[in-house]
């Protein structure tokens, strides 16, 4: 298969092999035991409130194993944008390894686990997935044309998340996305990125994390400190969640331990999913922000370009008594297009001047923040291209490692399916 393309995904090259073996019969399952954020980042709490039930996510990946017992009833639909998947995105595709990807981002969304206290459950369990399976590089259609189709076909396919564990690895993006993002944005859908991983070398963020109105997810490793390898910085971070010492589900029943933001930002879609679900009055921009008033702060500034507004606290998010806002506080991306877009225009001459591009600062250091703030923390496109970032990125896997845990074991009974979608108001 030929690649073609700019977009690659968030999460592990190398594979390492780490059976689990209890040290005795186990009363509880190792798999589930090592699902460590359940307890410690309020989802366990939260589940007093919902469980997620009535939201749809789609997850823009590399397909999902739906047979996977964890899984069952989880796929409510699915389609492949690459030409090389099949019809439903059921069929995982990519190099080896590279395929399991999509698998083990679904599992943290919305895994049913197979029996009580088994398998992965994922944030939000009764949560309905869909799979849109993309070819990150892969094939003749152009990875940048098929992450435009497939954010399009999620919200008209009844999409109220969209988890997109990938990244450009660029600051900028293509004007096929502007149209594609805002028919989400303007469809009520949150749209949830990974940050990247610097262990790649992936040093800040790359779009879609860079884009307005995208909740964009950092790592933060289990002291709730910020993954060095596992997690990228950026003045566009939203919040951080756990991107180390990750498990969820391979296709074929089998489990794996990884690391990267591909793990941090299905926790945080989950997350989303709860809100959703526990105020379906809420449109998207009051869904995220409950997410980022509800997160727990770290340092300064905030928010700030390593944790965002801080660390997500799923039980906050959805019963905290959070003030309406008025707009999407992670930005305005019609209001971007309308600023720096309009370079493209001929009747605009090619000398007219832009706002600086953003670097690692704060206002007081750089005076043109506090004239056009909108202009520093989205500089246009030509400006970015100053800056002598490539357009074409490495398609590989980015991050720490993935570890096969127990790719042997299967579960031993299975979930039931998820009930209806949130009915759109």
């Amino acid at each position: 298969m030929r690649r073609r393309g700019a977009v690659a995904l968030c999460a592990a090259a190398s594979v390492a092999i780490s059976v689990l073996v209890p040290a005795a019969p186990a009363a509880a399952d190792p798999v589930r035991d090592l699902q460590y954020w359940l307890d410690e980042y309020g989802i366990s709490e939260a589940w007093q409130t919902t469980r997620g039930a009535g939201v749809t996510v789609a997850v823009i990946d590399t397909g999902i194993d739906a047979s996977h017992p964890d899984l069952a009833g989880a796929v409510v639909g699915g389609t492949d944008v690459s030409g090389l998947g099949s019809p439903d995105g059921l069929r995982p595709i990519g190099e080896p390894g590279e395929d399991s990807h999509g698998t083990l981002v679904a599992s943290l969304v919305a895994g049913r686990g197979h029996a009580p206290g088994d398998g992965v459950i994922g944030v939000a369990p009764a949560a309905s997935l869909l799979s849109v399976s993309v070819g990150f590089g892969l094939g003749d259609v152009p990875s940048d044309d098929q992450i435009a189709q497939a954010v399009r076909w999620s919200v008209d396919n009844g999409a109220d998340v969209i988890n997109m564990s990938l990244t450009r690895n660029t600051l900028d993006w293509p004007e096929s996305w502007d149209d594609a993002f805002l028919y989400a944005m303007e469809n009520d859908v949150v749209v949830v990125a990974a940050a990247g991983n610097r262990g790649s070398g992936t040093t800040t963020v790359g779009a879609p994390a860079t884009m307005p109105g995208v909740l964009t997810v950092a790592g933060v490793d289990r002291d709730e400190q910020a993954s060095f390898d596992a997690s990228s910085q950026g003045i566009t971070i939203s919040v951080a969640a756990p991107s180390e010492e990750l498990v969820g589900a391979l296709p074929g029943g089998g489990y794996a331990r990884w690391e990267g933001t591909s793990g941090a930002a299905p926790l945080v879609s989950g997350v989303v999913a709860l809100v959703r679900a526990a105020h379906p009055e809420l449109d998207a921009a009051n869904v995220i922000q409950r997410v980022l008033a509800t997160a727990h702060p770290v340092g300064e500034p905030v928010p700030g370009p390593i944790y965002g507004y801080g660390i997500v606290d799923a039980a906050a998010a959805v019963t905290a008594d959070v003030a309406r806002v008025d707009a999407n506080p992670m930005g305005d991306l019609a209001e971007w297009v309308r600023l720096y877009r309009r370079a493209n225009v001929p009747s605009v001459p090619e000398t007219s001047t832009a706002p600086l591009p953003p670097e690692e600062r704060t206002d007081a250091e750089d005076p043109q923040a506090a004239a056009d703030p909108i202009g520093v923390l989205y500089p246009g496109v030509e400006q970015l291209r100053t800056l002598g970032l490539p357009l074409g990125v490495v398609v590989a896997f980015l991050g720490g490692a993935l570890w096969i845990i127990v790719a042997g074991l299967r579960p031993r009974t299975t979930a039931t399916g998820a009930r209806g979608r949130r009915a759109r108001e």
